[in-house]
């Protein structure tokens, strides 16, 4: 029975590498190549915009360069760090993007924004790392079991801290015991 699995988590396994081919030089300085002319594309594009518009289309442009150009690494020369690098890009761009589009509010609503944006940027990057304890092999099923419910603990306690941040930075414009009541639940509801 156990024989079995085993042949058919193998069988399953080049069957999801072969599809997954990677590239040869010419392909991928080929699309590097695409992956520049886009950038240049798009950044002429933000050029017509004016103020955080502007600096908005401008860090997406960017952030869109980047994850394209770790998403070919990750498919030129196929590995974990590669994958989780294209991840870690893609949270990055996503974050630089978000905290942009904050610079268009005032006040708390800005701070509120800015940790929002935070707490996404910490979510992915956790998932981006429990994504890269799922794929990393181990000598046995055991090992690889810890490594990702470590993965994942490591995880569950980062994504609730920026949550919780994010959370308190709400109740910052509310006075007196209504603002205490908002942090004590925040508190409660984060496990902080």
């Amino acid at each position: 029975m156990n024989f079995t699995r085993n042949l058919m988590a193998l069988a399953l396994t080049g069957l999801v590498a072969s599809t997954g081919m990677a590239m040869d030089k010419a392909e991928h300085a080929a699309a590097n190549d695409r992956i520049s002319a886009d950038y240049k594309m798009a950044k002429e594009k933000c050029d017509a915009l004016k103020d955080n518009a502007k600096d908005v289309c401008e860090k997406q442009a960017k952030g869109n360069e980047k994850v394209a150009k770790a998403e070919l690494q990750a498919q030129y020369k196929p590995s974990d760090k590669a994958a989780y690098k294209a991840r870690k890009e893609r949270a990055d761009a996503d974050y630089e993007v978000a905290k942009e589009k904050c610079d268009d509010m005032k006040g708390n609503e800005k701070d509120v924004c800015k940790k929002d944006a935070k707490a996404a940027h910490v979510k992915a990057v956790e998932n981006a790392k429990v994504a890269r304890a799922q794929a990393q092999p181990a000598d046995n099923a055991s090992e690889k079991r810890a490594a990702i419910a470590e993965a994942r603990k490591d995880a569950d306690h980062e994504k609730r801290e920026a949550e919780y941040k994010a959370a308190k930075e709400r109740c910052e414009p509310l006075q007196g015991e209504e603002q205490n009541k908002c942090e004590a639940d925040a508190k409660k509801k984060y496990g902080m």
